[in-house]
């Protein structure tokens, strides 16, 4: 075998190497979204069912779309956490790319068939982290990256929730807070639900942070549904409400 002939088997070799080895091209999008869901104990059966058929309507409400579609690319990537308890956390729908009708309609109908993860205690800071992690791994490229905490009580497991919000946020990384308000308090732990001040408080000093982050507030079935699209439009169109 000639030496000409081996270098060129070697070369052709390194090329495929090269090749297989090499990290696949990220899709860009307007913007990584993480929707964090709280399913600790304190979600009821009726709570819980709010998040679930709330986030699956919002994202098929024509004013999401077109706030999607009014984007530089005309569409973002999506996924949907659960946590609870400290090292509870679970990847209900991993990332999709959503950009019309399609795709929010198979986003929103596998959340209402995937069985509920888990009914611990309140670890918002496990959840952050574990968002924080998926948006590292995201298959997606953008340059703004948000994560969208919902959950009805004051942090109560895991490490102290403002760290792990001030080391999000040290990354670039939003993160806006949707509150379940509680009118009757826990009975064995009411300023869990229910802290000074109000649990929306305690989410903007505690949880939300990044250029532009809020807190909105969820009364009732129906306020729920609309502060999950306003605050999707909100993070879409990174606007500050």
């Amino acid at each position: 075998m000639s030496q000409m002939f081996c270098r060129a088997i070697v070369a052709l070799a390194l090329a495929s190497a090269i090749f297989t080895t090499s990290p696949a091209r990220t899709e860009p999008v307007d913007l990584l979204l993480v929707l964090a869901a709280d399913v600790s104990r304190s979600v009821d059966s009726q709570k819980f069912q709010l998040q679930r058929e709330g986030y699956a309507a919002a994202l098929v409400n024509p004013r999401v779309l077109d706030a999607i579609q009014s984007g530089r690319r005309g569409r973002i990537g999506v996924m949907f956490l659960e946590w609870s308890g400290l090292g509870n956390q679970k990847v209900v729908i991993d990332w999709m790319v959503v950009d019309g009708p399609k795709a929010a309609q198979a986003f929103g109908d596998r959340l209402l068939e995937s069985p509920r993860s888990f009914a611990d205690r309140t670890s918002i800071s496990g959840g952050i982290d574990a968002a924080v992690a998926q948006l590292a791994r995201a298959p997606f490229e953008a340059q703004r990256r948000t994560i969208d905490v919902s959950g009805d009580g004051t942090n109560n497991a895991g490490r102290d929730v403002g760290q792990a919000r001030d080391e999000a946020v040290a990354l670039g990384i939003s993160i806006n807070g949707l509150v379940i308000l509680s009118e009757i308090p826990l009975p064995w732990n009411p300023e869990h639900t229910n802290p000074p001040g109000g649990l929306a408080k305690y989410y903007r000093d505690n949880v939300i942070g990044g250029p532009g982050s809020f807190v909105l507030e969820a009364k009732d079935f129906d306020s729920f549904g609309e502060a999950i699209v306003k605050k999707m439009i909100a993070e879409i169109a990174a606007l500050r409400q």
